[in-house]
């Protein structure tokens, strides 16, 4: 008898090897692209309000940066939508400040800051709105940098917005840089999660919703100031829940609210012929406290013919940055008023205690 075997072939008949791919081709680099700066560093919640798009150190303390404002701002926007809020380069002072610190000077993004004054000027005529989003060039220099050990205690700021070659505003201001340790103990015994008091009722929009108030906004969420029966004085009263003047949690009133707050008394003087804000300078004493009540008085001083004025202010001679009283210098600029310019002079109290005192110079439209 034969026996048919049949063997079985356990290992797999070999595979030719797989023909390399050929060499790629050579990619073009990225292009740098538009983004703004971290949030983080100019201690803002929303990425929209971020107005920083970039920064390069230039010389010892030395810096370019970039930015960018909305053509429609949700609410830094003159009555008749055709120019940027002035208050908008006062926050964009504000956040390359705060940016500066952390990005280029070492400060930790857990600190904190008092900013003791803020001085703006603007050219009304390179504040139109365009057809685009406006881009901005920054040029900034921090000056007497004052150290506690290897630690930024203090600095100055100064800076100039150009657009498109033209100076759109220059300005700056003086920030205390604290340890969360002592900005606890300073604070001490205020709540960092605020509850703020019922707020008074605010005055309404007018009929015709294009008409401005006398306070220059047109929207009640956005005013900030209730009437008292004494002339030229209101009790500040914004909405804590306001998208842009509370984008975060604080634990006292944040001082661009004081500014807005000294921008809208400052237009019932001249309300309702058309004006922009053309210098500021504010200087902020002490905190301003959620649960107190802060009244906002002014001084109007019209002018009727042209003068050069030179504004100049003592520099702070304070020792310890780390107390509550607060006081701060500011820098005066030489300018020539023209006709029909206005002065007014806003203070806030709190408790019969002066917290924060402005001098706004506005021009006709």
């Amino acid at each position: 008898m034969t026996l048919l075997t049949v063997h079985q072939d356990n290992h797999p008949t070999p595979q030719p090897a797989p023909t390399p791919p050929p060499n790629p081709a050579p990619t073009t680099p990225m292009p740098r692209l538009t983004t703004t700066v971290p949030r983080e560093y100019v201690h803002r919640s929303s990425l929209a309000e971020v107005f920083l798009t970039g920064s390069e150190k230039t010389g010892d303390n030395h810096y370019t940066l970039t930015a960018q404002w909305p053509r429609t701002h949700t609410f830094y926007t003159t009555p008749d939508n055709t120019h940027h809020d002035p208050l908008q380069a006062a926050e964009t002072i504000r956040q390359t400040g705060l940016y500066l610190a952390h990005a280029e000077l070492g400060v930790p993004l857990d600190h904190h800051f008092l900013m003791w004054n803020i001085h703006l000027t603007t050219h009304p005529q390179h504040l139109t709105i365009g057809p685009t989003p406006t881009d901005l060039t920054l040029t900034a220099t921090c000056t007497t940098l004052r150290y506690k050990g290897k630690r930024l205690a203090d600095f100055t700021m100064h800076i100039t917005i150009t657009r498109g070659g033209h100076t759109t505003a220059t300005g700056g201001g003086q920030f205390t840089c604290l340890t969360p340790t002592t900005y606890q103990r300073l604070r001490q015994p205020h709540t960092t999660q605020p509850t703020p008091q019922t707020q008074p009722t605010t005055p309404t929009t007018p009929t015709n919703p294009t008409d401005p108030t006398p306070y220059g906004r047109h929207l009640p969420l956005d005013l900030v100031l209730t009437p008292t029966p004494q002339p030229h004085t209101w009790q500040l009263t914004p909405n804590p829940h306001h998208p842009i003047l509370f984008d975060h949690t604080t634990d006292h009133i944040p001082g661009m609210v004081l500014l807005e707050a000294a921008r809208q008394a400052t237009h019932t003087h001249t309300h309702p012929t058309p004006t922009h804000l053309t210098t500021l300078h504010a200087t902020f004493h002490r905190y301003t406290e959620h649960h107190t009540p802060t009244y906002i008085t002014t001084t109007h001083t019209p002018t009727a013919t042209t003068a050069d004025t030179d504004t100049r202010a003592a520099a702070d001679t304070r020792t310890d940055t780390e107390t509550d009283t607060r006081t701060g210098t500011e820098t005066g600029t030489d300018t020539t008023t023209p006709t029909g310019t206005h002065t007014t002079h806003i203070t806030a109290t709190q408790n019969n205690t002066t917290v924060f005192t402005a001098h706004i110079t506005t021009t006709p439209h």
